[in-house]
């Protein structure tokens, strides 16, 4: 699937730090996120399934395109968030998530997104002791990922997974940004 649409006051955003599932669930519920849609990108295959991706032949990584409105919520802070709701330090893996298709990735639209990422990156280097190793490339195609992941922490939120890896990083995120969540 291509890029989707957006409207003269939206933006979008597209990254990835670990399973699309996290990262979906921490931003949906930010002021001035209008939509979040877990997909794939950064690779070199047409319309990847969720098999190839995991067989980690395709290049593509799990992501999130992030439609917002820049009044209510910027760039820079959904930047802040992303670099500290997993760790950007460790290549390809996050927790026991490993593989490149969990690799930490910004996937900037044009030049004005591209240094901020960049200015993001540099500036929350001093929160870790090792490199951040997160990639900022430029984003060529997003592929929506298949319907059943889509939403899938609020449809699951008893599953295993959900409640032991994506809860604490909702939890971490309401406690961090509280001023940020939608009412």
């Amino acid at each position: 699937m291509a890029l989707g649409p957006q409207t003269a006051s939206a933006e979008r955003v597209t990254f990835g730090g670990g399973c699309f599932w996290c990262i979906e669930a921490v931003f949906e519920d930010l002021k001035g996120v209008s939509s979040v849609t877990s997909g794939y990108a950064g690779g070199h295959v047409e319309n990847p399934t969720y098999e190839q991706v995991c067989g980690k032949q395709t290049g593509h990584a799990e992501v999130v395109q992030i439609n917002f409105d820049p009044k209510v919520i910027s760039y820079d802070q959904l930047m802040k968030i992303f670099f500290t709701m997993h760790d950007p330090t460790t290549p390809n893996q996050q927790g026991a998530d490993k593989g490149p298709q969990y690799r930490s990735i910004i996937l900037y639209a044009d030049e004005k997104q591209k240094k901020e990422a960049e200015a993001a990156k540099l500036a929350a280097q001093k929160d870790y002791k090792d490199p951040i190793v997160t990639e900022i490339v430029p984003l060529r195609k997003f592929y929506s990922a298949e319907t059943y992941h889509q939403g899938y922490y609020k449809a699951n939120p008893r599953q295993g997974y959900c409640s032991v890896v994506i809860a604490p990083k909702i939890e971490k995120m309401r406690h961090k940004y509280a001023d940020l969540l939608k009412k």
